[in-house]
């Protein structure tokens, strides 16, 4: 307790990181705030209504859209559609720097190539968000069966008053998306962390208080406090394991030769090559879920309405669903990992640097030795985190309460426990570069700035 103490008081002493945790907070509640402030032309009061539009959607691509936004999917608000149009667009952008010569030659060109790409990708943002939101958009107008639009105000229905809505509320969504993106990159430049990443874990964290005060009504209202305690136990215990599975590295031992430099003699020292288990992070499981899409879209098409198959592949609570997502997120690691580690690329610059992987020759046979590696590596790392994502399916079977099952594992521990290790490494660099003590009294806290770790790369 006193050690909490004493680095709360070292971390609030120095100047330059009391004033940017206090500009962290500030900009988050701007955001919350935003969160909560209804598109003009949508009826509120139909939003408290439970079963309304993305309330039900707990599960699928929709469910992780409202996640990341904190819930403001739901309350049809200005920030709906969140950061994930920036997410995809990014996704696109960087599966192009592989593919297309003219952005690898960009991505080559320093500072200013990634000016250009971040301009590229901004373009692209909007160009998704315009889609997005006139098909959020237009989904409100559904009657649902009942002649009536599902949250639009009886004024904004008609024709000329649909028109406007749909024009104003593109804008309105547009801007909101271009707002975040603003936050987030003001959160990078005077916070503290990736500024796009904590506006997605924010967004998580505000779902966990109300799920977990659920959970505990249900379970003391049952009295089935031990049943309480053993969930508890669990997640703490996947918690844990998931730290493992961001932390955990394969440090391949690299030696540079010695030089003369003037008379000053260099290199000759043995460093590490960290390697992530997980290289890929969170993009197999966002992949994955973007394309179980597909099953639901099939079911609708006439002559496959009664199809089981297709309904057990479509549905996140049966066991079909989450075997597909298992071995879509295995080959979906494989392929992210591929294209954002390059051993070709690693094993040039260390070429140029004049290191070697000892009893390796530099060259190819130093890509061939990382690229065997990674493969070997990458198979138990894809196939942890194919079990970590449909682990909330298990959850659920158990009897925990379907919102609370969510933190059981998939993407929202996975970023949660990704931010928090990564806000509080750059809070620990900080304390040591003004000769306090770090966070842990042995050890030093892992990021994933390593590689192919935060969500936006």
């Amino acid at each position: 307790m006193n050690k909490l103490i004493s680095t709360l008081k070292n971390i609030f002493s120095i100047e330059d990181l009391r004033t940017r945790i206090l500009n962290l907070i500030l900009l988050l509640v701007v955001y919350r705030i935003g969160t909560f402030i209804v598109i003009p032309g949508v009826d509120p009061l139909i939003l408290a209504d439970p079963n309304f539009y993305g309330n039900s959607e707990s599960g699928g691509f929709l469910g992780l859209v409202n996640t990341f936004s904190g819930g403001a999917f739901d309350r049809v608000s200005i920030f709906a559609l969140g950061i994930m149009p920036y997410i995809s667009a990014s996704i696109v952008i960087q599966l192009l720097t592989v593919a297309v010569p003219t952005f690898q030659k960009m991505q080559k060109e320093g500072e200013d190539g990634r000016r250009k790409i971040n301009a590229i990708t901004r373009y692209l943002t909007i160009a998704i968000t315009a889609v997005q939101g006139i098909a959020y958009l237009i989904n409100l107008k559904s009657t649902n069966g009942t002649g009536k639009p599902l949250a639009l105000m009886s004024e904004t229905s008609d024709a000329l008053g649909w028109n406007m809505f749909l024009v104003v509320g593109t804008l309105v969504l547009i801007a909101g998306t271009m707002f975040t993106m603003w936050l987030g990159e003001r959160i990078t430049d005077r916070g503290v962390g990736n500024g796009i990443s904590i506006i997605i874990m924010v967004g998580i964290i505000a779902r966990l208080p109300s799920t977990l005060l659920a959970e505990i009504v249900d379970r003391f209202g049952g009295s089935q406090i031990m049943l309480l305690i053993v969930e508890l136990v669990i997640w703490v215990v996947v918690i844990l394991a998931v730290i493992a599975l961001v932390q955990a590295t394969r440090r391949i031992p690299v030696q540079y030769a010695k030089r003369i430099v003037g008379n000053r003699q260099t290199g000759g020292v043995r460093q590490y090559l960290p390697l992530k288990v997980n290289a890929a992070g969170v993009m197999p499981i966002i992949f994955a879920q973007a394309l179980m899409f597909l099953p639901g879209t099939a079911a609708s098409i006439p002559g496959l309405e009664d199809s089981s198959f297709l309904m057990s592949l479509s549905r996140p609570d049966e066991i079909g669903y989450n075997i597909l997502t298992f071995v879509l997120i295995v080959l979906f690691t494989y392929f992210y990992t591929a294209i954002t580690i390059n051993p070709n690329q690693i094993a040039d610059d260390l070429k140029r640097n004049g290191g070697f992987i000892p009893g390796v020759k530099p060259g190819r046979k130093t890509a061939n030795f990382i690229g065997a590696v990674m493969s070997r590596i990458t198979l138990p790392g894809s196939v942890f985190l194919g079990f970590v994502a449909i682990f909330p399916f298990f959850a659920i079977k158990a009897g925990v309460n379907d919102q609370f099952a969510q933190f059981y594992g998939g993407t929202s521990l996975l970023i949660m426990v990704g931010v928090v290790l990564d806000t509080l490494q750059q809070v620990e660099q900080y304390l040591i570069m003004r000769h306090y003590d770090g966070l842990m009294k042995t050890g030093r806290i892992k990021g994933r700035s390593s590689v192919g770790g935060a969500i936006t790369g």
